[in-house]
Formats: structure tokens, sequence, C-alpha cells
């Protein structure tokens, strides 16, 4: 699946945070290989993302009940056009995404933003 735009209900500027909900098909893949693809096109790019979280999935409290992930990641942009500058890349399609396809069995992303408390 590609990211063609940035979803319409998306307002406002400034960090996005990218909540990605992993299911490994190889778990080496992605730590050894996918992560340092990554990051190799986001300094190809310029570019910078901070991982804020990546923790392993204890158990599922409240999901559907086939629903098991094995980690969670927050990665933080500058900005969802920063997201979608990577996303859209070729380098990131030709270097770190066949990588991610390979070593990830599912995953569901949401961009999100911080609230105010």
């Amino acid at each position: 699946m590609r990211v063609v735009t940035i979803p319409d209900t998306v307002q406002g500027t400034g960090p996005i945070l990218m909540l990605n909900m992993l299911k490994f098909a190889d778990r080496r893949l992605y730590m050894e290989e996918y992560i340092p693809a990554f990051n190799r096109v986001m300094e190809m790019l310029g570019m910078e993302a901070k991982v804020n979280l990546v923790s392993n999935v204890l158990a599922s409290i409240i999901a559907d009940k086939d629903e098991n992930w094995d980690a969670i990641a927050i990665i933080e942009y500058d900005s969802a056009e920063a997201f979608l500058k990577v996303a859209q890349s070729d380098a990131y399609r030709d270097i770190a995404e066949p990588l991610r396809l390979a070593a990830l069995a599912d995953l569901k992303l949401y961009m999100t933003r911080r609230v105010a408390l």
C-alpha cells in the first residue's frame, strides 16, 4: 500500500507522530535491515525522524479477538508533509520499502498529533 496524499482531515502544521502497529514475519530482517535502510533513506533525503518509542506488545487488552501485534513504534516527523516526502520518495520505494514488506506480516499506521493537556 502506497501513501499518495495527506488526508483532508489532517489540519494544522507542526510535528506529527506516526503510530506503527507491527506484526513481524521476520523480526531480525525488520530490526537489522529495514531500520538501517530507513535511516539511510532519511540521510539521503536530508531529513530526520525521531524515534519516540519502540515497544514489544505484551498482551491485547481491548482489541478484536484476531488482532495481535508484536510491537509498536511511534516515530515523529517535523510535519505531515515531511512524512509524505519520505513515503513517496523513490529512495524509500527502492531501498527500504522492499525490506519492510518482507519483514512484516501486517502493519497498521496511524498519523497523530500531540494534544496539549
